[in-house]
């Protein structure tokens, strides 16, 4: 499932619950990114957290222990607008 696919999913939850109570909710669930996939289940042990007052703090969590290879390229963006007063990056060609 995507990132968006995965905020449903945390949001569909009844808060509180513990990180175990939403793991065995939920942790079956495959999260797929660039590099691959890997279980909720896994990410949700990743957030360190043991309890989630509510979706967004599930989310939030749950995006922060996202490993790089789930953003893919790391530090690229070509649809940031340019900050006023500055020129800009200059052009690269692949």
């Amino acid at each position: 499932m995507t990132l968006r696919e995965t905020a449903d999913v945390l949001a569909s939850q009844s808060y509180p619950l513990t990180a175990d109570e939403l793991a065995d909710r939920i942790g079956d669930h495959e999260l797929s990114h660039p590099d691959g996939s890997e279980s909720l289940e896994s990410v949700i042990e990743r957030t360190g957290e043991s309890r989630f007052e509510d979706a967004q703090d599930a989310t939030f969590a749950v995006y922060s222990a996202l490993d790089a290879g789930a953003v893919g390229r790391v530090g690229y963006s070509d649809r940031d607008p340019t900050p006023m007063g500055t020129d800009g990056p200059g052009q690269v060609s692949f």
